[in-house]
């Protein structure tokens, strides 16, 4: 498999990003918010005089914490030409998948039951491999 992901740590369990759908991991400073929005999008942030809507990982998974770090680290995606910074509570390195994902088991929930397109064996352990546009999504495509 030997696919590289960008390691990170969202609601307190080991997840991954593919690589190369990351364009940059940056930590966020300001961020105007949004009336009228669901809770897991946090509002709007700048990079490069780029607007970038910022998602709460954690919210989007359905959970009740809100993402809480003393730096607010967010990987930056794209999706159907729109920006977005997925807030993470770590994001840590860049690391290899050593095997294809596997179902994801019972017990973590049903934001991750959606968002996950799996689990796969890292240096780290077993990591749950994040699917970007479910996670935008926050289930609002499920509840449409």
């Amino acid at each position: 498999m030997n696919e590289l992901l960008l390691m990170c740590t969202i609601a307190g369990r080991r997840a991954a990003i593919h690589a190369v759908q990351v364009q940059s991991v940056i930590e966020i400073e300001n961020i105007t918010p949004i009336p009228g929005t669901p809770d897991f999008i946090l509002g709007l942030t700048a990079l490069r005089s780029q607007a970038l809507t910022v998602i709460d990982c954690s919210l989007a998974l359905g959970l009740d914490m809100a993402c809480e770090s003393a730096e607010q680290r967010a990987a930056v995606v794209e999706i159907e030409g729109h920006l977005y910074a997925l807030l993470v509570e770590e994001a840590h390195d860049v690391g290899e998948a050593h095997s294809a994902p596997v179902e994801v088991p019972g017990g973590f929930g049903d934001g991750w039951q959606r968002a996950a397109r799996g689990m796969v064996e890292t240096d780290g352990g077993p990591t749950l491999l994040v699917d970007i546009e479910q996670l935008v999504s926050g289930g609002l495509r499920e509840a449409a």
